[in-house]
């Protein structure tokens, strides 16, 4: 079947937006050359806004060619879900008394293992918070273990190669370490309930091999930079006095209630706007929740969910006719140019798929969700929270794509040869 105009113009738009991502340090350049229109400049160079507006565009371009009754339908019919909900597990997950405690956890860790400087800290941030993720879903492992390495790491005087490095890794890990569950990883969510992927078949087909891939690539970087790290003392905590263990336990009980209602945003919606109440009720136990930063990476999803929805007349075709002994490697390279959750939807939209076919697409999206920053739902996420630490507060896209490329053959090697 041929595309229609409106898809085409989609495909454009989607291209021209990921190519926008690359040019994100551009526009910051021009903001300073042309000061006049600094804060224009400035707006278009915030890498969460690049999709959103292009989805803008794509829907002037809608209300243009097909009506505003089409175009109001096709908005109705979006599903919001993954934006709202990645929102308000960020906000949570990123208040003091949840980072105090995750902290506190990842440095016990730290003290076990006998070395120096902020070595075991690093280790156990990069191995452990990844593999939390299948158990609080991966934007809330990316947003704690995105902020201990703000906070201890990348807030104190280290090169820029480590910085790269351990954004590689931490993106790559957190893609693969949600995958012990059927619950936690956007691209396995799509697919469990449909194909009858539990627990015990995620802990035995994927966790276990994406588990030995996060500690071999937490090492890595470990040893790679072990210098650097040694001469780095841990970081001494916050000088406020810890949160009060009934608040503590009040916001860990937010948290467990928006991650076990992920799929219903009113009524996990309803909890966070609880959770803001009582936020607000203790400010003297909090500091600034990141709503800012919450509500860039949800408008960068939605925009996302927006473009990526004219975008299955092509993709789906070229996934399929793939040959299954290429599937792995097709769809952790179509990763990098579109969300691995949106991927593997795809596949579950097929009948009569082998179950090695339904192992390679998975196992392959989530290995490529490190390569870019649209691969995987929380990697925008991590973006917002760790970019002010980079030359001029952008990432450069060729540079975490060069980071994350040893991390992703590690993980190649484990899904294709454990």
């Amino acid at each position: 079947m041929s595309p229609t105009a409106i898809q085409i113009v989609g495909a454009v738009l989607f291209a021209l937006a990921i190519a926008h991502t690359f040019a994100t340090k551009y526009f910051e350049h021009m903001a300073v050359r042309r000061p006049t229109h600094a804060g224009l400049w400035h707006l278009l160079g915030e890498i969460e806004v690049v999709f959103g507006f292009w989805a803008l565009l794509l829907m002037l371009c809608m209300f243009t060619l097909e009506g505003s009754e089409k175009a109001i339908a096709y908005i109705d019919d979006r599903n919001m879900t993954e934006p709202l909900f990645v929102f308000a597990v960020m906000v949570v997950a990123g208040t003091r008394p949840i980072r105090q405690t995750a902290t506190r956890a990842v440095l016990l860790v730290a003290r076990i293992l006998p070395t120096p400087g902020s070595t075991g800290f690093y280790f156990a941030v990069l191995a452990f918070a990844p593999l939390l993720g299948s158990f609080i879903t991966e934007p809330a492992a990316m947003t704690l273990a995105a902020m201990m390495l703000s906070e201890r790491i990348f807030s104190r005087p280290v090169s820029m190669r480590l910085k790269y490095a351990t954004l590689g890794v931490l993106f790559v890990n957190v893609s693969i370490g949600g995958t012990m569950t059927p619950f936690a990883a956007p691209p396995v969510l799509m697919v469990a309930g449909q194909w009858g992927w539990d627990s015990a078949f995620m802990l035995s087909t994927f966790g276990w091999k994406a588990a030995a891939a996060v500690g071999l690539n937490a090492l890595g970087a470990t040893l790679l930079f072990r210098k650097e790290l040694a001469a780095l003392p841990i970081a001494a905590g916050s000088a406020r006095p810890p949160a009060p263990l009934g608040l503590v336990l009040a916001h860990i009980a937010f948290l467990a209630g928006v991650v076990v209602f992920a799929h219903h945003p009113t009524i996990f919606m309803g909890l966070f706007l609880f959770f803001l109440g009582v936020a607000g009720a203790y400010k003297h136990h909090q500091d600034r929740l990141i709503l800012r930063e919450g509500l860039l990476v949800a408008f960068f999803l939605a925009g996302l969910v927006v473009l990526g929805g004219l975008q299955q007349w092509w993709l789906k075709p070229l996934l399929l006719s793939l040959q299954p002994e290429s599937v792995f490697y097709g769809s952790a390279l179509l990763t990098a140019f579109t969300d691995n959750a949106a991927l593997t939807y795809l596949g579950s939209q097929v009948d009569g798929l082998s179950d090695a076919f339904k192992y390679a697409l998975v196992s392959g999206a989530v290995t490529g969700g490190g390569l870019t920053i649209i691969a995987n739902a929380p990697n925008p996420a991590g973006i917002s929270i760790l970019r002010g630490h980079f030359e001029d507060s952008a990432v450069n896209p060729l540079g975490l794509f060069a980071a994350a490329f040893a991390p992703t053959c590690i993980a190649v090697l484990a899904f294709q040869y454990l």
